[in-house]
């Protein structure tokens, strides 16, 4: 008798959203193989199915069906698996929605930085993984080293990385670490003793590149192992609570979210808060000079650039249009809510100092067609 066909998981170890589906795809028992994009297959078969779009990652089903986008395979199985990581209660419920967010967008500026400002640390490491994406020869090893180029010369000041941001981008970073690592030192994942949507979108920057790039992996292992260990457990199979007294593998009674989390949501507040509020205003800046757009136009990944101040120091950063189409999910469940159950939320996200993001909503909403996302 032989066994299902896997699933193929086009992706890459060092690819920061590659990650997120690759966890989930672990935790929900989904048998798989992962693949880089430069088989033949993949160039004249997938590619197609994914709008024409060659991205990380991009899931190819036994039937082959083709998903493109680490969120939508998760909705996917999800969907499919009667919605295993989706917590029913609501403050959990949102938390974990926001964290998704947050994880997938929010913590793109310490992971370019991190990994592309030290290279004495660093530049083997991604020399190698940039190199296993090409083909091999000398020609490969020339398109690896101009890809490397391209992310750090252009993507990398996209998410407001430079010289002058760098001091506030690190010591911001830590104070996240910091609050990160009292939580996961009493819980083993966001909401308990069970990964949430939320955890999928953290791990996304927190695997790859924060917790395996040379040098942000020796500042995690150094300053904040419980979150290394949750970066490691949420590897694995298994809940892995091994170091925890409390093995239950659920989510906290009652729609508890406890302090520890509230202190991390108040530190990525600070920098999540003003960029999603810069970003929505640039790009219903430019969807009003937008007046012929027509519905199911793809989206770009960047429509401007949008200023904030953190800390008090000047940040230009990309505004991207995918942030509200994640965040979307989070504005679809505060709407749906009960009045004493949004009540209730209300006071989470003003402890928190999240509120802001539930008013920061774009003029058109971002659906998907053919793989793609696009304006509806």
């Amino acid at each position: 008798m032989t066994s299902p066909k896997p699933v193929t998981l086009y992706g890459a170890s060092h690819s920061l959203y590659t990650g997120r589906a690759r966890s989930y795809l672990i935790k929900a028992g989904v048998a798989y193989r992962e693949q880089a994009m430069n088989s033949s297959h993949y160039k004249s078969v997938v590619r197609a199915k994914a709008g024409g779009r060659a991205s990380l990652p991009t899931l190819e089903l036994a039937t082959g069906e083709v998903i493109r986008d680490g969120a939508a395979i998760i909705d996917h199985y999800e969907a499919a698996l009667g919605h295993p990581f989706s917590p029913p209660k609501p403050k959990h419920n949102l938390i974990s929605l926001l964290f998704d967010a947050i994880g997938a967008e929010g913590l793109l500026r310490p992971a370019m930085h991190y990994r592309w400002n030290f290279d004495a640390d660093n530049l083997a490491f991604l020399e190698y993984h940039f190199g296993m994406l090409t083909e091999p020869g000398e020609r490969g090893a020339e398109r690896a080293q101009a890809f490397m180029n391209l992310m750090r010369n252009q993507a990398t000041p996209s998410f407001g990385v430079s010289a002058d941001t760098a001091p506030t981008i690190e010591a911001v970073y830590a104070d996240q670490l910091a609050v990160l690592d009292q939580h996961f030192a009493a819980y083993g994942y966001l909401l308990g003793g069970r990964p949430c949507i939320g955890d999928f979108g953290m791990i996304a920057p927190l695997f790859a590149h924060l917790g395996r790039d040379p040098k942000p992996l020796a500042l995690m292992q150094a300053n904040a192992m419980s979150v290394y260990r949750w970066v490691e457990r949420m590897n694995r199979p298994a809940a892995d609570l091994g170091e925890y007294q409390n093995q239950d593998e659920t989510w906290l009674a009652g729609d508890e979210i406890p302090e520890t989390l509230i202190a991390v949501l108040r530190v990525m507040a600070e920098d999540f808060v003003p960029e999603t509020l810069a970003a929505a205003d640039c790009i219903n800046a430019w969807l009003a000079d937008q007046p012929g757009l027509e519905p199911g136009t793809e989206c770009a990944r960047g429509v401007g650039m949008g200023a904030f101040e953190l800390r008090g120091t000047p940040i230009n950063a990309l505004a991207q249009p995918y942030r509200f189409h994640l965040l979307k999910r989070v504005h679809t469940a505060y709407d749906a809510l009960e009045p004493d159950d949004r009540a209730a939320v209300d006071s989470l996200l003003d402890a928190s100092g999240m509120s802001p993001v539930i008013a920061a909503r774009l003029s058109r909403d971002i659906g998907r067609h053919n793989n793609l996302e696009v304006w509806l």
